[in-house]
């Protein structure tokens, strides 16, 4: 693939983050440094930015360069995982159901999960029991879930679970932690 038509993509990339945290190009320049006319080119993808011009870019967003480069990821819109194309890791199997470096993250976990590790994640978090029976603590409450009971937890929330069936299987999905929840002003 061409490098030159790759690196443009980082346009968009810098304007989903920007939208997300609701900044205007104003408000990203003055941060920048860089003026408002260069970054609406490269948000259009008419102008490369280079690498120190991505940083600041990306210092003025609250990330990293490498960061707003892996969204800029041409290289999928769309892409089926089967069943039979990721491995599963060690036990408890885990597989991601997401390839690459996506807003949007989903994993799989079989097998026997003890509560032994808690957990705390800075974005938001939905779980759903496939198969089996599993146990969750949560802000000090406990939670028990059968098979299509479904958990949310908001960025934050301190937790640990485990499966109580064999065979369980259970389906987290969530807003990836390497991008930053913004709440929307209440209105």
């Amino acid at each position: 693939m061409d490098d030159s038509k790759e690196a443009l993509r980082v346009g968009a990339a810098v304007r989903r983050r920007r939208r997300a945290l609701e900044l205007t190009l104003a408000v990203v320049a003055e941060r920048s440094g860089l003026s408002v006319p260069f970054l609406s080119q490269v948000e259009n993808e008419r102008a490369r930015p280079s690498v120190r011009s991505l940083e600041r870019v990306a210092d003025a967003l609250g990330t990293t360069r490498v960061e707003l480069l892996a969204a800029a990821d041409p290289a999928r819109s769309v892409d089926v995982v089967r069943s039979d194309d990721s491995e599963f890791t060690q036990e408890p199997r885990v597989r991601s159901l997401v390839r690459g470096h996506h807003q949007l993250h989903g994993t799989e976990f079989s097998g026997d999960h003890d509560a032994g590790r808690e957990f705390q994640h800075r974005n938001d978090r939905l779980m759903y029991v496939a198969d089996g029976a599993v146990e969750v603590e949560a802000e000090g409450r406990a939670y028990r879930l059968g098979r299509g009971d479904t958990l949310y937890m908001s960025g934050g929330v301190r937790h640990r679970w485990r499966a109580t069936e064999p065979d369980t299987r259970v389906l987290i999905v969530a807003v990836a932690d390497h991008i930053e929840a913004v709440e929307s002003p209440r209105q």
